[in-house]
């Protein structure tokens, strides 16, 4: 049952994936994890699924793309909780199939993917602020990827150097640059604000090709997510080390 000491998780992306173990992990540590998903029917089944694992979890549709629900998901924590503990933006879509090199790329396609995993994380953040401000001690946590690092892109050594996915790769560089002017703008308010790198996790993005389980995906968001006060912010992490931007 929720209490005013419980801490209060939206995340987003949560009906499967990550996200859906991001929100597993925070409500293992006591936290009420609400379970941000576009689709009501698969959101409802996590939820399900969680609280039959004991855990603190509800639904909350929001659709990065709709300006409306994530307007009535901050009202509806608003006048469920009053404040909003951690906001992890995990939802984030992908299209290798029309996104692609610069040469290449759909621009149709790489616009949808930057409405949502950038365009759709600010508006996000934007609707959340009022409540994060409201926490003690909030933090936000930006689901990144290595993809979106300037100085691995560049580098032709580098593992992935093969990936050139403009939409993709800039949406979460844009990501990135995000965190760092929101850590900056809210330094004073006690709100960390870190970007995290997964790592090549296994999931439906990318066929399930990646070489890490989901639990250990979730891993560093979470870890992210409960920093304590002389943590950092405006980072780029990936397994407790910093990521070149």
């Amino acid at each position: 049952m929720q209490t005013a000491t419980q801490r209060i998780a939206l995340i987003t992306g949560a009906n499967k994936g990550i996200g859906f173990e991001i929100s597993r992990q925070l409500g293992q540590t006591g936290h009420l994890a609400l379970l941000g998903a576009r689709d009501s029917a698969r959101g409802k089944a996590a939820e399900a699924t969680l609280k039959k694992e004991g855990l603190d979890v509800r639904f909350m549709r929001i659709d990065l793309n709709d300006p409306a629900t994530i307007k009535a998901a901050a009202d509806a924590i608003e006048a469920e909780y009053g404040r909003l503990d951690v906001l992890v933006n995990n939802a984030g879509i992908a299209d290798p199939n029309a996104d692609g090199p610069p040469s290449k790329a759909n621009i149709n396609a790489v616009r949808r993917i930057f409405d949502t995993n950038f365009s759709g994380t600010l508006a996000v953040i934007q609707a959340m602020l009022p409540l994060l401000r409201k926490s003690s001690s909030a933090r936000v946590v930006n689901v990144s990827s290595e993809l979106g690092s300037l100085a691995r892109n560049s580098a032709p050594e580098w593992e992935f150097a093969h990936v050139k996915l403009i939409g993709y790769n800039a949406s979460k560089a844009a990501l990135n640059m995000l965190t760092v002017q929101l850590a900056a703008e809210l330094k004073d308010a006690g709100i960390k604000v870190n970007s995290a790198n997964p790592g090549f996790t296994a999931t439906d993005l990318n066929g399930h090709t990646g070489y890490q389980t989901i639990p250990q995906g979730a891993a560093e968001a979470v870890r992210l997510s409960v920093l304590p006060d002389d943590g950092p912010t405006g980072g780029y992490f990936t397994a407790g080390r910093t990521e070149p931007w």
